[in-house]
Formats: structure tokens, sequence, C-alpha cells
């Protein structure tokens, strides 16, 4: 980092290096959360396994009134399951007369956002075309769409090697653990005793170039997209400890209102299946 600084500072034209000094303190500064987040769960990590507060002041080269102070300073160690500093959520454009983002899919992601500031992180919010196209090679990347909507999406999907999302006989779409050959279909659907109660997909899966991964929400209905925003915004920690940023994949089960389709509860319906033991 020091020779960007010393780059920049040997620029003699003011015009590009004003831009070169915004651009590398957006940097620096991001980089700076982002050490202190690890460096709080390394704090942690050493105590929670036998460290006492002097040994983890020697290993910091810090006195223990001070390991006492930045044990708590910098974003919570769940704040990496999002990602490192900008977060991109992206949705899906849906067709008719007019192309349009469903109404639970933009609340998903403005969800997703929501949370991700509370970290402390940036981000946005981008829209998928009608034709699927979109690149999944990006850091810091959260996908809201399913296989139905996206080639893209489904050539990624189908390499998860816990779960599928299958056509039911009866035409139903419905998740799939490709093991036991559970199935988890929306409760919603039920042509027998119909409930406002839908499930999602739920997982991180390796990018196309293999340079890293992305996270995947897919509703079997939107509105199950938008109730793993609501899980994750209460389970984060859990998810984290569970998977940290491996690949692995779940499905989540949610209530909703009839009427305008609020989420009330979600919960855990498979549990977090990691791909390492796959």
């Amino acid at each position: 980092m020091i020779e960007e600084v010393r780059r920049v500072s040997a620029m003699q034209d003011h015009a590009l290096r004003v831009k070169a000094a915004v651009d590398l303190m957006t940097e620096l500064q991001a980089a700076v959360i982002e050490t202190s987040r690890m460096r709080k769960e390394s704090i942690a990590w050493l105590r929670k396994n036998g460290h006492s507060m002097a040994d983890v002041a020697k290993l910091m080269g810090v006195s223990r009134a001070r390991v006492a102070q930045l044990r708590d300073a910098g974003p919570p160690p769940e704040r990496a399951f999002l990602g490192a500093q900008y977060v991109q959520v992206a949705v899906p454009t849906r067709p008719g007369e007019r192309e349009y983002v469903a109404v639970e899919d933009s609340s998903t992601g403005q969800r997703m956002l929501a949370l991700a500031q509370s970290l402390q992180l940036d981000g946005e919010l981008q829209y998928i075309p009608v034709s699927g196209e979109i690149d999944l090679n990006r850091d810091d990347l959260v996908v809201v769409c399913g296989p139905k909507s996206s080639d893209a999406v489904a050539a990624v999907f189908g390499q998860d090697p816990r779960l599928a999302f299958e056509t039911l006989p009866d035409g139903r779409w419905a998740l799939v653990e490709r093991e036991s050959g559970k199935v988890y279909a929306s409760p919603s659907d039920d042509p027998q005793n119909a409930t406002p109660t839908d499930v999602a997909y739920l997982g991180r899966l390796p990018r196309p170039d293999g340079q890293g991964t992305f996270l995947l929400i897919a509703g079997v209905h939107a509105v199950g997209s938008l109730g793993v925003a609501h899980y994750m915004s209460e389970n984060l920690a859990y998810l984290y400890e569970e998977a940290g940023t491996s690949p692995f994949s779940m499905v989540v089960a949610c209530d909703y209102t009839p009427e305008g389709k609020s989420v009330t509860a979600s919960r855990s319906a498979s549990g977090v299946l990691l791909h390492e033991a796959a």
C-alpha cells in the first residue's frame, strides 16, 4: 500500500493526482475496516482457544489494556460472509408489456443492501436483463435469481453437489437434496392445502472463472427470496460460523402475509450443507 501512496505522491499533474488520491483513500479506508474485522475475529478465536489476554497482547506487540480496547473495535466477523468492500446485489428483470422487477425481488435487494450497510459495507442494486445475461465473475456479488430466469445461473447451479432445482411430475418446482432425494416443495403450491409459506435456495457457489465465489438466492417464488434476506438478517453470525466463506447450500422456509407478501418468519429447512463434505 505504501508504494501506491508514493506513486500518487509522485504525480505532477494535479488533475490526475486528485482523482488518484480519492480512489486510493477509498481503497485504504476499505482496507482499514476489513483488517479491523480480521483483527477482531482473530482476537476472539485466540481467546476462545485458550490464549490469555497477556498471550494475545504479546502476539500483537501491545499492552493488555490495548487488546481490551481493540477486541470490540471493528465490524463483526460475519461481515465477511457478504464481502470485503462493495456489495453488488443483482435482481432479475421480468418480461411483460413493459419489463419490470417484482416487488418481492426489489425488496430482497433492498434488504440485502441494508444488511450490508449495517456491516459497514457499501453496495448497489443491479438489474439482470430479461435475457438472463450476467457476469458472475465479480467480487462481493449477491445474485437473486433462479435457474429459470438465467442460463448463466442455471449452469452454475447445476454444479451444486448438494441441492438441485427440479420440476416435479405435477409441474411444481421444488428443491431436492441430491443424495437423499428429499423434496422441498413450496407449501403455497400444495394442491390440497395451500398455505402462505415458501421455500428458497441460499448458497455460495464457485464463480465460472474459478477465482472466487458468489452468493445465490433463489426462491421457488419471489417471496421465498425475500424470506432468505429475512433469514440472513437474523442469522448471519450463525451462517458464518457454520460455513465461513466456503461453498455451501441450504433450503430456507418462510411464512408471509397473503395480502402484501410481507415475510413474518423464516427458518432453516435443511441445515447448512457444506459442499466439501459432499
